[in-house]
């Protein structure tokens, strides 16, 4: 299948338009019309070769939203028609313990990604969501449940699931305190999806200009890092601290704010090592961790959840021909809060 896409064709290349073959349908897999593709940050670090792993022509896109329109002979789960979506992985080997623990994104094996990698086969490349079409294995698609606007449930993909998963694993409900780090296309739906849960949410932003927004979107506080009164007026506030800052930052400072047992999860990618005392830690008994993404399975509630409570990201969306333009924008923090391309554009 000719599929219409947009690609990188080297890390100092602007996207440009392209075309790749896509797999005729297996009989476990589902093809799909293409809607929608959130642009996430990460798009861009790997289209310009930041993280030393890119691997060219590249077609970024991994919050995809599209309509079924053939799937195999064993598809159970979906049928033409069908509103699903597709993030970040398009395969794993589904029998390691990770895998039957529904965390695909650490398959012992490596999963297959939806760009920049390859099949399971190690050999052919996957092509993400900057396309037309796209054909998947039936696990790795989830079902976008009815109402949910598909512009608007792209990123849910990719940053709703980064920011849901570590909301739920440490356990966040009605009546905690919650703090997000930082108000960007992570962030925004952080603060959503705590204010979903129940919790009260404090915005924590180097920017003051980001306070009203930070109250429209669900936040009941808002403090800035950059005042050192800060760390004293909220020490000691913070069941969880969710943390989505991608540039370097105090994360020290950052433990202080935690209740004992509190958690500071960390979902941002600053490039260099971040110092940590270990006092900050042990007094209080706090925690410091990372999340990546969230399975399958957690996806797909994670996406009923947005469903039931009413949760979409804020989004721009744009025609294919201006992702350059995007990309330029979101060094400059210049998009409120989500770029989605418009899949007919491509």
């Amino acid at each position: 299948m000719t599929t219409r896409c947009w690609a990188a064709p080297s890390a100092d290349s602007k996207l440009a338009p392209f075309s790749i073959q896509r797999r005729a349908p297996g009989p476990t897999d589902v093809a799909m019309d293409v809607l929608f593709c959130g642009v996430c940050h990460s798009d861009l670090h790997q289209a310009r070769g930041e993280w030393g792993r890119s691997s060219f022509p590249m077609v970024p896109g991994h919050e995809v939203i599209g309509r079924v329109t053939q799937v195999g002979a064993q598809v159970t789960k979906v049928k033409p028609g069908d509103l699903v979506g597709v993030g970040c992985m398009v395969d794993s080997c589904r029998t390691c313990a990770q895998c039957e623990a529904h965390h695909e994104m650490f398959c012992e094996a490596g999963p297959a990604w939806t760009y920049n990698g390859t099949e399971l086969d190690r050999k052919t490349p996957t092509y993400g969501g900057y396309s037309t079409h796209l054909v998947v294995t039936e696990r790795f698609v989830v079902t976008v449940p009815r109402g949910l606007d598909p512009a608007r449930a792209a990123p849910l993909l990719c940053a709703g699931i980064t920011t849901y998963s570590p909301l739920r694993q440490w356990g966040v409900e009605a009546g905690q305190q919650v703090g997000v780090v930082g108000l960007g296309g992570l962030g925004h739906l952080a603060v959503k999806l705590a204010r979903a849960m129940g919790a009260e949410v404090t915005m924590l932003s180097t920017s003051p200009s980001k306070k009203a927004d930070a109250q429209r979107l669900g936040a009941s506080d808002f403090a800035l890092t950059t005042e050192r009164s800060t760390f004293k007026t909220h020490a000691g506030r913070f069941d969880v601290l969710l943390d989505t800052v991608s540039a370097g930052h105090d994360v020290d400072s950052l433990l202080r704010l935690l209740k004992p047992f509190g958690a500071l999860a960390l979902v941002g990618m600053p490039p260099k090592a971040m110092e940590v005392k270990a006092a900050s830690l042990v007094g209080g008994n706090k925690r410091f961790a990372g999340s990546s993404i969230g399975g399958m399975k957690e996806t797909q509630a994670m996406l009923d959840f947005c469903a039931a409570k009413g949760v979409l990201a804020d989004v721009e969306v744009i025609p294919a021909q201006a992702i350059n333009e995007a990309y330029e924008r979101m060094l400059k923090n210049d998009v409120r809060y989500r770029f989605v391309i418009d899949a007919k554009t491509v």
